[in-house]
């Protein structure tokens, strides 16, 4: 028996993240969603762009995992706003989360919103929270085939901050093979390398955000 879905599934997901873009475009607020596997160090780039970037532009996060507020405990020790969503073991952020969390920010107050999403290659990409731009961090431990085997994850985002390259004298990881990677997967986006540890290459991802904050804010409300 064929069945034939006559509602989309993602539906109201759609919906809270219709909603979502209405609040962030009359605050004009820029939304990045931030995604990854375990592990990528999300959190450490977060703490390093908030202790960067604080200065002049007022940032919130929205922390997403399983369980525990320790990365949104994390965030609030740089100054920054912080709010947990526990999913209790739900892959992802749905808009619906995020649209739930909203209420802990005065958006007008807000120009930078990071949503850090939970850590997984799969579910993330799927769903749209109404963010400005999805942002994917790949982390040198996890060896070059991330790309090729999650080509969903990078069909979808623009940017892809491949992290830890402090890593790249002790293991084998190719970096140009992993540019080409992404350049047939998805001829749009671009890869910066990057440490959050020891700061090599955050300039190019700061000023990606500024470019990004500055077009925004450009636009018409």
């Amino acid at each position: 028996m064929k069945v034939t879905l006559r509602t989309d599934v993602l539906t109201n997901n759609n919906k809270a993240a219709e909603f979502n873009r209405e609040l962030f475009t009359d605050s004009k607020t820029l939304v990045i969603n931030l995604m990854s596997s375990p592990g990528a160090g999300k959190t450490t780039l977060l703490e390093a762009t908030v202790r960067s970037l604080s200065g002049r532009y007022a940032i919130g996060v929205i922390e997403g995992d399983l369980a525990t507020e320790m990365d949104a405990n994390r965030i609030r020790a740089m100054g920054a706003q912080a709010v947990q969503i526990n999913t209790h073991g739900g892959c992802h952020l749905d808009a619906r989360m995020v649209a739930a969390s909203l209420a802990e920010f005065d958006l007008d107050e807000i120009d930078l919103l990071f949503i850090e999403n939970v850590g997984n290659l799969v579910c993330p990409s799927g769903y749209d929270l109404g963010q400005n731009h999805k942002v994917t961090v790949l982390s040198v431990p996890e060896g070059n085939d991330k790309i090729p085997k999650y080509p969903q994850m990078f069909m979808r985002t623009e940017l892809v901050l491949l992290n830890k390259i402090d890593l790249l004298p002790y293991l084998d990881f190719d970096v140009p093979n992993a540019i080409r990677d992404l350049e047939a997967i998805n001829p749009e986006s671009r890869l910066i390398s990057v440490s959050a540890k020891t700061k090599e290459g955050l300039d190019q991802w700061f000023s990606w955000i500024d470019e990004a904050y500055g077009k925004w804010t450009k636009q018409e409300k």
